[in-house]
């Protein structure tokens, strides 16, 4: 008998560029994550994406582990090189995502540096137009994550898909159904918007869920304001933050969402470097807690 609540996994990100995510998979998936995102910062490397997706599937083995996503981070708007082979990333994953297991690709939009958020939409429907019939033929969703990359409105590098009213005008642009977000609660309470109404929304364009939450200190914000010396949020590992993720999930649950929450590290000031999987199992467990514990099957 299948276990509904797996139908939203708690798992993790394991980085792919430099060629280690299978055997990262094969350290970690025994601690109990039920998913994980292998992710590229803005190029492959020239790696042969099928070759590394069975690599990775191996590392799986028979374990009850998926993955639904794959990650490609970095700006495939603009012209440089490296923007070039994140482009191309994006092709190769989309084309690719099948030898893992997967049927979305994720990361920015992209964006024309320094110049503010709608000058980016002509080029962005050139870009992503293409790449979203390419990911249809394919059977594969295309998710933004809704990061800003430290940009905003009117200037930034990397992405314009940070707001909701940005993602008003993308998907307007881009009105395909494979086209959606790759959403976490982190990056709206960072710019002090509300992250729990924007999954009743947004639901069903919410393709994949990052595990990452913030911690907001009110009492910089009274007296020293957001533009200050004193940093008033930190982004957390989840459990550790404000985020309500008990809320998240039931939520997620009541718009009928399935998918994979997979965990990104690497952010939280406390737990991080040698402390960095104890934060991540942490988070797993406390994860699957909100998700309501162990699942108890209805005796019949």
């Amino acid at each position: 008998m299948t276990n509904p609540a797996r139908s939203i996994r708690i798992g993790t990100m394991v980085r792919a560029s430099d060629g280690s995510a299978a055997r990262r998979i094969g350290q970690i998936a025994d601690m109990g994550f039920e998913s994980f995102e292998p992710f590229f910062w803005q190029t492959t490397n020239g790696q042969d994406l099928a070759e590394l997706g069975r690599r990775c599937r191996e590392a799986i083995g028979e374990r009850d582990i998926t993955i639904s996503t794959l990650g490609m981070f970095g700006n495939p708007l603009e012209g440089s090189d490296l923007d070039q082979q994140t482009l191309q990333g994006w092709q190769d994953c989309i084309d690719n995502a099948h030898h893992f297991g997967a049927t979305c690709v994720a990361g920015f939009t992209g964006r024309l540096r320094g110049r503010p958020l709608v000058d980016s939409l002509p080029r962005y429907k050139e870009v992503w137009s293409e790449l979203a019939k390419r990911a249809a033929d394919k059977g594969v969703k295309i998710a933004f994550e809704n990061c800003a990359m430290d940009g905003n409105w009117q200037t930034g590098d990397w992405n314009i898909a940070h707001n909701p009213d940005a993602w008003e005008l993308i998907f307007n642009e881009t009105p395909d159904e494979n086209i959606g977000l790759e959403w976490e609660p982190c990056h709206q309470m960072v710019y002090l918007i509300e992250p729990l109404p924007q999954i009743r929304k947004w639901a069903p364009k919410i393709f994949h869920v990052h595990g990452k939450d913030a911690t907001i200190r009110w009492d910089v914000i009274r007296e020293h304001g957001i533009f200050g010396k004193e940093p008033f949020v930190f982004m957390r590992t989840p459990g550790f933050g404000d985020t309500n993720w008990t809320d998240i999930i039931s939520e997620l649950r009541l718009a009928g969402w399935t998918g994979s929450i997979d965990i990104e590290g690497w952010h939280d000031p406390v737990y991080r470097g040698e402390l960095e999987m104890t934060g991540q199992v942490h988070a797993l467990n406390y994860l699957k807690k909100c998700r309501g514990g162990d699942f108890v099957f209805e005796p019949t």
